[in-house]
């Protein structure tokens, strides 16, 4: 049912898995036989984006990506002087608005220091952490152009030589990035024309099972992102009708905190941050549900707000679980600390092992669908 394929991005193939199936309009299906066709089209498009590499402050392809995939379904589409994706589903009432937001940006790393037997000290970038990343294939984006492949290793990497290897604290002052390349010292190094303040990807491994589990890096956010072409390319086919205008805005600096912290459109009253949902001890949600958030560390989600979306995912017959975030904010929060006077609301297919090698399910991509689906009342 999938199968593998090299995508050519910057000189580099990236394995992506996707479904073989075109995605067409749907051929007289109806409920949940229909849901499904755009369930693997979010997810199709989840991987392509998954298969572009863009730590935060890195994103103009994957924004590009975004911006191609929206104006092909055509939607008018803006870019932000932020680098982040403004699409206008369109809708009736202008004056009483909805704001959908999620990010393209991820997590990943910055060259600090080119050491001097030509390893690289990284700083990361958004909620990177050495002994997750550790072991990891990367990518070094130089300012030249050029991509070089490395591994993050611990320093001394070495079991039968590192007596220290179990006792070791990883951090990204006892991690390295080892380059494929001859160099052994820093001139080598520099001589690639990699220098401090250049770009580190890391592999996402982006894989879908037979039994619909998705597994990947960065499905906070990339996961949304396809979820959000879903719902756009259900409003394309099937013609509904929004009765209040609908925006999204893909953001391409949430990772750090501020990606929805400006570019409000007019007249916008709710905004809903579809990120991922959390999953792990003291919560309900499942890689198999959608999460709909009823508070983070941010405080808490609009009481009204959280009350829709509940309504929706009934009334929809969504697997749903409310939960609180204990470690977790989100782009809508940024956008009340920009100062928007709107209500906000969360929700998010469940991802496992989050800022790690994350795994959700399609049955959470459908679910959250199927959520806004009801609150768009289409």
């Amino acid at each position: 049912m999938f199968f593998l394929f090299p995508r050519l991005t910057k000189g580099r193939f990236y394995d992506t898995i996707i479904d073989k199936e075109e995605f067409l309009p749907p051929r007289g299906g109806r409920g949940e036989k229909r849901m499904k066709e755009y369930t693997e089209f979010a997810t199709a498009k989840s991987c392509e984006l998954l298969a572009i590499d863009s730590p935060t402050g890195f994103t103009a392809g994957a924004a590009r990506f975004v911006k191609e995939e929206f104006e092909a379904l055509g939607f008018p589409v803006t870019m932000t002087e932020k680098g982040g994706v403004l699409v206008d589903l369109g809708g009736d009432n202008a004056n009483n608005a909805l704001l959908l937001e999620a990010h393209a940006d991820t997590l990943g790393g910055m060259v600090a220091e080119v050491k001097g037997n030509g390893r690289l000290r990284l700083t990361p970038l958004g909620g990177m952490r050495a002994e997750n990343g550790e072991c990891e294939n990367v990518r070094v984006y130089t300012r030249m152009g050029n991509v070089y492949e490395g591994t993050l290793q611990l320093v001394n990497a070495s079991v039968h030589v590192n007596g220290s290897y179990a006792d070791t604290k990883r951090s990204f002052d006892t991690t390295e990035v080892v380059l494929d390349e001859d160099a052994d010292t820093a001139e080598k190094t520099r001589a690639l024309g990699i220098e401090v303040g250049d770009i580190v990807a890391f592999d996402p491994r982006t894989r879908v099972t037979e039994s619909g589990y998705i597994k990947s890096r960065f499905l906070d956010d990339k996961l949304s992102v396809g979820i959000l072409l879903g719902l756009a390319k259900y409003i394309k086919d099937t013609g509904a009708h929004l009765a209040r205008r609908t925006y999204l805005h893909v953001t391409v600096y949430e990772e750090v905190g501020h990606g929805g912290a400006a570019s409000v459109p007019a007249g916008v009253t709710e905004a809903i941050s579809v990120d991922m949902g959390c999953v792990g001890d003291g919560l309900t949600c499942t890689e198999r549900q959608v999460s709909i958030c009823a508070k983070d560390s941010g405080g808490p989600y609009s009481y009204e707000v959280v009350g829709k979306l509940i309504d929706a995912a009934k009334r929809e017959g969504a697997d749903y679980a409310v939960d609180v975030y204990p470690h977790y904010g989100s782009d809508v929060e940024a956008t009340l600390g920009g100062g928007a006077d709107i209500r906000h609301g969360l929700i998010g297919a469940g991802v496992y092992a989050s800022h790690g090698y994350e795994r959700s399910h399609k049955e959470g991509v459908e679910n959250t669908l199927k959520v806004l689906k009801g609150y768009l009342g289409i």
